[in-house]
């Protein structure tokens, strides 16, 4: 069950308890209730696996990008050394291999800023989700709490006034 199934079926919960007499209040099931919440915190983890496997791919592809940039350096190089033969060709190959590097390090800074952004924005949702998903969790904890406390409340003032008419 997602984490927003949960907080329906602790809404829904909340809805069905049952009213306290002479009282808007209800009463629920504290077993079901903390049962609920175990699994909500279950639950979370997963959301966190998923921002630690988005920053370890961004690690992949960075490292992938700096690998490839490697390659088209090396390849550079490997063409000037095969050529140094002759004077111009050797004029050329350095301008060439100086035309290569410059791409392959645009290239690579391109592919390392796309990843970047691509991790970021992805950690920012991870991270609005997480952050939407305690607040909802605090206010329907905070609420059956507070509806609790009213609950208990109404109940010892209703005690009181059943031994206050006794006497």
């Amino acid at each position: 069950m997602e984490i927003f199934e949960l907080l329906e079926t602790l809404e829904d919960i909340i809805e069905r308890s049952r009213n306290l007499p002479f009282s808007s209040k209800g009463v629920v099931d504290k077993d079901e209730m903390l049962d609920l919440i175990k699994e909500m915190r279950l639950k979370l983890p997963d959301e966190l696996k998923q921002a630690k496997w988005v920053k370890e791919e961004r690690q992949r592809i960075l490292l992938e990008a700096q690998k490839e940039a490697e390659g088209i350096v090396k390849e550079a190089e490997n063409r000037i050394i095969s050529m140094i033969d002759e004077h111009e060709i050797t004029r050329k190959a350095y301008e060439l291999k100086k035309e290569i590097i410059e791409n392959a390090n645009e290239r690579s800074r391109e592919i390392s800023n796309g990843t970047k952004e691509y991790a970021d924005e992805l950690l920012s949702n991870t991270e609005e989700i997480l952050t939407k998903t305690l607040e909802n969790l605090e206010k329907n904890i905070s609420e059956s709490l507070r509806l609790m406390e009213l609950s208990v409340e109404d109940t010892i003032k209703t005690v009181q006034n059943s031994r206050k008419e006794l006497k």
